[in-house]
């Protein structure tokens, strides 16, 4: 097996009947990612053979200098070979090594679940000169798409990863500080994955990007890390190479944050379940078993080895850096970590003695204990994210028993509107996180934000503000009222600090400037009285239609909002099963995850009908604007239309999937030329902004040529 740990599968691939040939599909799919001699050598043909069949797709005749996708963008490069080529040709593609691709699909936020933990069979692709038949079809392909984006206008205006161009604030805070004391974000330009280990090439925390969050009032950025790479478990100290280059990078990300005003803090999931390997050397770190298939093992925090290892490893951390702000911790679910942390804890002899809540404090007044010797003023913030008993039940109890093992010098961070009851068409339901529609907080995090203050501690609450799983393929979702009426609850729950974004929202602009200020003062700030209405209004519809997404946290995670257009359309049904903001594939049970079919139809139609119908109020004030107004006018307009493109797309999505199910084929073709039409003003945006379609965790949802495919796969169709 070439990918160590990783299981491969016997499922087969998806077929992409609307290309001709499957080397075909790769050479279209990788056109803007590599050289076509890279891809001449992993389909093995010459150079001029892909050029001329590259042509004949209607590609340009000399190939654009490709954007270093492997480098920047390499989640999006292995989503769109995953169900086209094998391990060995999409190693050969990345220059990977076996050991590269397994710490990615391990450790890059859960990036084998967003693959659907498996790799489909693919097979080796060649090359293979095209027969009269497939030449016919490779003509009928280029004459698809260029039917409505003529050859000129292909590719982009605004090459991808140049969007530090735009950063722009519009807003400054100006020396207000607004309600809260700590104001953190997900640095934009930060990856989940070993962003320490090379800070050159990929530079997580750039000068621009520091200079608009401190312009804009932010005083904090955190990123993930992971503690054994950073401090080595003695007698293993091979998994963790290149510990002391990271701590050196880390020292200089502090000291550069720190000219501008902002503390780094570390994103803590830990203690780090391990390998196999290293549980083979380490017996007394082995906890219980939480994932059979993949034979993966929790960290016992009851044996005597884990927990001084951690403190001292935060200890090392913060005496070698010592200018670091601090930590948040989060302590359930998420990755493999401690034996309870996915409720498996009855496997442990040891750990199903204790409660819940005490395996938290203890991993807490560990934490804090380490950092505290080595740092005194930093902070370190306890997230109660999945703070539950099994399945989430009595969780305001729980939290408060979580809260009770606390030390009073550590925070105490919620999710804002985890514990929400909603009711949207009629469905009852609970927000767990990343909502927007459906601003907190919850009267569980209330609750539990008093019951923190009465004991003392200081108590910060996290928020999606600038965008969220609902949507999170715009730098920014245009509904600032949402953000407000939030805003200003925690404010009045007298929270001391606000987290920003998880890792999307982390935009240096869009919603972050009203921790300091209302909607209305920032418009009319910038607008004369008479359009500033007019927007405020269109931004308050675009508000209210978004208040009917169909809000669950699975339908967040798997329906094709994020994705949009580039979602392909399928005439029969895959089978295949939608995965968290991966493959949203044509799984309508899975995206309208509790709500009924026509429930769930209904409400998306609520949501692009409502946005759709604000739209014509921007067009009207573009008509009137002064010229120092286009360009905040602009930015606006940008973001609008990305975003409704994007629910349009996933309201058209699932009439097509309705459609196919009940056999109505004029309902199919209705809904593909709708979806077309819409995908060419996506592809227009895009070709503009390098903003949309890109997201710090997934990197871009899409490039141009997948949009174009999208037309070709929806031309197919009528």
């Amino acid at each position: 097996m070439l990918i160590p740990d990783v299981p491969d599968a016997s499922c087969p691939p998806l077929e992409y009947s609307h290309f001709p040939t499957k080397w075909q599909a790769v050479l279209w799919r990788n056109y803007n990612f590599v050289t076509l001699k890279k891809l001449a050598a992993i389909l093995e043909c010459s150079e001029d053979e892909l050029t001329n069949a590259a042509q004949e797709m209607g590609l340009p005749a000399v190939q654009p200098e490709p954007s270093d996708w492997v480098r920047y963008g390499y989640l999006t490069v292995i989503r769109n070979n995953w169900h086209l080529l094998n391990y060995e040709q999409l190693l050969q593609l990345l220059e990977w090594t076996p050991e590269r691709m397994r710490a990615a699909l391990r450790e890059e936020d859960f990036l084998w679940g967003k693959l659907g933990n498996m790799k489909p069979d693919c097979g080796k692709v060649v090359y293979s000169p095209l027969t009269a038949e497939e030449r016919t079809a490779t003509e009928q392909f280029r004459q698809r798409w260029q039917k409505y984006v003529p050859a000129e206008e292909y590719g982009y205006q605004e090459n991808p990863f140049t969007f530090s161009g735009k950063y722009r604030t519009f807003f400054p805070a100006n020396g207000k500080e607004g309600p809260f004391s700590l104001r953190f974000v997900h640095s934009y330009a930060a990856t989940c994955g070993d962003l320490l280990l090379d800070i050159d090439s990929r530079d997580p925390v750039p000068e621009n990007l520091l200079k608009e969050y401190a312009a804009q009032g932010i005083n904090g950025i955190w990123f993930h890390v992971i503690l054994y790479l950073l401090h080595p478990v003695k007698g293993s100290e091979e998994f963790s190479e290149g510990f002391e280059t990271r701590l050196k990078n880390l020292a200089v990300v502090v000291e550069r944050c720190k000219k501008y005003g902002i503390g780094i803090y570390l994103y803590l999931n830990e203690p780090r379940g391990m390998t196999e390997a290293f549980y083979a050397k380490n017996p007394g770190w082995r906890g219980v078993l939480t994932n059979p298939k993949e034979n993966q093992y929790a960290c016992c925090t009851s044996k005597g080895e884990v927990l001084p290892w951690m403190e001292e490893a935060i200890y090392t951390v913060f005496k070698r850096v010592p200018d670091l702000a601090g930590a948040f911790m989060i302590t359930m679910s998420e990755n493999v970590t401690h034996c309870n942390a996915q409720h498996k804890v009855d496997g442990c002899p040891l750990c199903r003695e204790l409660h819940g809540s005490e395996i938290i404090g203890a991993i807490a007044q560990a934490a804090e204990r380490g950092m505290h010797r080595a740092s005194p003023e930093a902070k370190l913030l306890m997230s109660d994210w999945a703070w539950a008993e099994k399945n989430f039940d009595h969780e305001a109890e729980f939290r408060k028993k979580v809260i009770d093992q606390l030390p009073q010098n550590v925070w105490f961070l919620t999710i804002s509107e985890w514990g929400k009851a909603i009711q949207i068409g009629g469905t009852p339901n609970t927000v767990f996180d990343y909502s927007i529609s459906q601003p907190g907080p919850s009267d569980e995090s209330a609750e539990a934000v008093r019951y923190a203050k009465s004991k003392g501690l200081k108590v910060a609450a996290k928020i999606q503000a600038n965008n969220s799983w609902e949507l999170s393929s715009v730098p920014y979702i245009p509904v600032p009222y949402l953000i407000e009426e939030h805003i200003k609850r925690l404010a009045s729950a007298g929270v001391d600090g606000i987290m920003l974004s998880w890792t999307h929202g982390g935009y240096p602009g869009g919603n972050l400037a009203l921790i300091h200020s209302s909607v209305d003062e920032l418009v009319q700030s910038k607008f004369r009285k008479q359009t500033a209405e007019k927007i405020c209004q269109a931004l308050r519809l675009f508000g209210e239609a978004f208040r009917n997404f169909p809000f669950d946290v699975i339908t967040a995670y798997t329906c094709p909002a994020n994705y949009g257009p580039m979602n392909l359309l399928h005439a029969k049904a895959t089978g295949r099963k939608a995965t968290m903001v991966g493959f949203p594939y044509d799984d309508l049970t899975r995206w309208r995850s509790c709500y009924l079919e026509d429930v769930f139809a209904e409400q998306f139609r609520k949501v692009s009908d409502g946005w759709g119908a604000a739209m014509p109020i921007l067009e009207e004030v573009k008509k009137e604007l002064l010229p120092e107004e286009q360009e905040l006018f602009r930015e606006i307009e940008i973001m609008a239309t990305g975003a409704y493109c994007h629910l349009y797309s996933a309201d058209l999505q699932i009439r097509f999937v309705r459609c196919r199910e009940a056999g109505d084929l004029a309902g199919m073709k209705d809904a593909a030329a709708k979806e077309l039409e819409n995908t060419k003003r996506l592809y227009e945006l895009v070709r503009e902004d390098s903003r949309i379609g890109f997201e710090s965790s997934n990197h871009y949802y899409y490039t141009l040529n997948d949009l174009l495919e999208k037309i070709v796969n929806c031309e197919s169709l009528l």
